[in-house]
């Protein structure tokens, strides 16, 4: 069994004046295996891992209740509900009362609903309920134990966690441990055993009296009883115990460490926190496995997290629902191997928007290809208030510096330009291309050459033909959230060198690269490019032997230190200012 579905009235962030139970203001599908829920601060990310927590408890057994921070605005009611799916009927036994039959024999399902009211600022008694009906039944305590789950909370105190003290968080995990619960039938238990022999003999060492003065006893025992039965009584005794012989002293004496390692670091010790947290994921019986993880990459660094990512999702039968901010980790979340989709969730205008099937416009090959190639560098497109997808280093170098002489700071603007390396921009574009309303409040703008050359027959059909063609490939009409930002001309190079605004500091920029090609250089005499300088050029483009990135290094310093007007009228890099001006609109 696993959570299908989290519906949300009323609950923090997500809220408003209606509250129709058919309309839920937020509603969250989950998938089996691994879902990551990505956005900035504030997006929500909380809210639905605590929205969880509420109804169906920890295995800390922590004090989690609702306050008022959690109803939305001066709303006097909330309600969370969960959907849990694909139950078995070895797990159905333990929540007959409760479980929906599926049709045609498949696996039954069954609702849990919070709903919390408040009255004059006082939240009203309340109880998780489950059950199809109306008024739900309420959980018997063998069905709470059941669907209690995993909770790893952010910036995790693993070494105080992990430390040997009264009520350590160690303890709690193994007490929980079906191995480590009394026999049934009556025996004691093997560690309670060890430790009352371990005591025997620890009591023997300090009451060996062998040695007269020398021995143990008069030495430290008997100086210790001395003192004792003046500060007490004449019948007051001391006794050394390694622990008291029950289980939850002994647990709470027991310390966790990696072996052979010494003053772990905090990126050790979260990953050993986790690894022992997660021991109740092996829990036997028929209850749900899911865990909740919050800021996974806390006190990891990058290779890490990608590490413990991997682990995480090689687990089988274990439901992983996580928060992240951290590229490393989306980069690593497989969303369509073997057709078993993962789902990354993007939380984004009080929404959350999953990548799956069904969702966005990404198609199966579209999901092998970014399992592929979305890398560390281009998961930044999930964290973005506005991504610009371009098709090269170049572009990928100049657009900024372009930005910033147009007076916009694309990194104040929370702006990711993402080099896909290639003319795979539709691969990314999609993900941003919803099925249905709402479309994402995240603007996306794709640059791109036209690839006609200037020596093409019928060019300016040709020209047609392929612009045509690409917005085809895309979808017609776009989104409101997608521009697509076509190239006048051939290349990107192609256009700066025909730009009234960078021409000529393209053309000293390519001279420079180019120092040795005899038609790169300026006229002795008038000091000024010759026309071979075009013929030169389209050369090299087209046998691909120009330096682009080279170039673009150069020309972005040369446009960094000088005065430009990008307010003329310029119809060859329009689309870069075009596609700059769209992503912060």
């Amino acid at each position: 069994m696993y959570i299908s579905e989290l519906k949300l009235w009323n609950f923090r962030k997500f809220g408003g004046d209606d509250f129709d139970l058919t309309k839920p203001h937020l509603a969250v599908p989950f998938k089996k295996g691994m879902n990551v829920l990505i956005g900035e601060n504030d997006s929500g990310k909380t809210a639905v891992i605590d929205a969880i927590k509420y109804v169906l408890k920890t295995n800390a057994y922590e004090s989690i209740r609702i306050q008022q921070d959690d109803f939305y605005n001066d709303e006097e009611h909330l309600r969370i509900e969960l959907l849990i799916d694909d139950i078995t009927d070895s797990e159905a036994k333990n929540f007959i009362e409760i479980t929906i039959p599926r049709d045609y024999g498949g696996l039954a399902s069954m609702k849990l609903v919070l709903d919390v009211a408040r009255k004059d600022g006082h939240i009203q008694a309340y109880e998780v309920k489950g059950g199809n009906d109306a008024d739900g039944h309420s959980l018997t305590p063998l069905m709470k134990d059941n669907l209690r789950i995993t909770y790893l909370k952010p910036l995790r105190d693993a070494e105080n966690e992990l430390t040997a003290k009264k009520n350590s968080r160690l303890s709690q995990i193994l007490q929980s441990h079906e191995l480590l619960k009394q026999p049934q039938n009556g025996d004691k238990h093997e560690l309670i055993k060890i430790i009352e022999d371990a005591n025997a003999e620890i009591e023997a060492w300090f009451d060996d009296d062998t040695g007269g003065d020398a021995s143990h006893q008069k030495l430290i025992k008997g100086v210790i009883d001395k003192f004792l039965k003046l500060f007490i009584s004449n019948d007051a005794e001391s006794q050394f115990l390694l622990a008291e012989p029950t289980m939850k002293n002994i647990l709470e004496r027991l310390a966790i460490s990696v072996v052979d390692s010494k003053n772990l670091g905090l990126g050790t010790l979260n990953r050993l926190f986790m690894a022992t947290e997660l021991l109740h994921l092996k829990k036997k019986g028929d209850n749900l496995k899911l865990c909740l993880i919050e800021e996974l990459e806390a006190h990891i660094h990058p290779q890490a997290q990608m590490k413990v990512i991997s682990a995480l999702q090689q687990e089988k039968g274990v439901q992983f629902i996580l928060t992240t901010h951290s590229p490393n980790i989306t980069s690593k979340v497989k969303l369509g191997k073997d057709n078993v989709f993962n789902s990354i969730l993007m939380c984004n205008s009080n929404n959350v928007f999953p990548m799956g099937p069904g969702y966005t416009k990404l198609d199966k090959k579209d999901y092998k290809y970014l399992d592929t190639f979305l890398d560390v560098t281009k998961s930044n497109l999930f964290f973005a208030k506005g991504v610009i997808l371009v098709e090269g280093w170049a572009e990928e170098i100049l657009i900024p510096i372009i930005a910033s002489k147009m007076g916009i700071d694309l990194t104040l603007h929370e702006i990711s330009v993402v080099n896909v390396g290639s003319t795979a921009y539709l691969h990314f574009a999609r993900i941003f291309m919803r099925k249905a309303v709402p479309e994402m409040n995240v603007k996306c703008a794709i640059i791109t050459d036209l690839d006609v050359r200037p020596d093409t027959p019928d060019k300016a059909q040709v020209e047609k033909e392929k612009r045509d063609s690409i917005e085809e490939k895309l979808e017609k009409p776009l989104p409101a959230n997608i521009a697509l930002c076509l190239a006048k001309e051939w290349t990107l190079e192609w256009c700066l060198f025909k730009s009234p605004v960078l021409s000529e500091l393209f053309k000293d920029s390519v001279a420079e690269v180019h120092s040795k090609t005899t038609e790169f250089k300026k006229d002795t005499i008038t000091h000024r490019y010759k026309d071979s300088f075009e013929t030169k050029l389209s050369e090299k483009l087209k046998n691909r032997r120009l330096d682009k990135t080279a170039i673009a290094l150069i020309l972005s310093e040369k446009i960094e230190k000088a005065t430009l007007n990008f307010n003329q009228q310029d119809e060859y890099i329009k689309y870069l200012l075009d596609a700059i001006k769209f992503v912060v609109s």
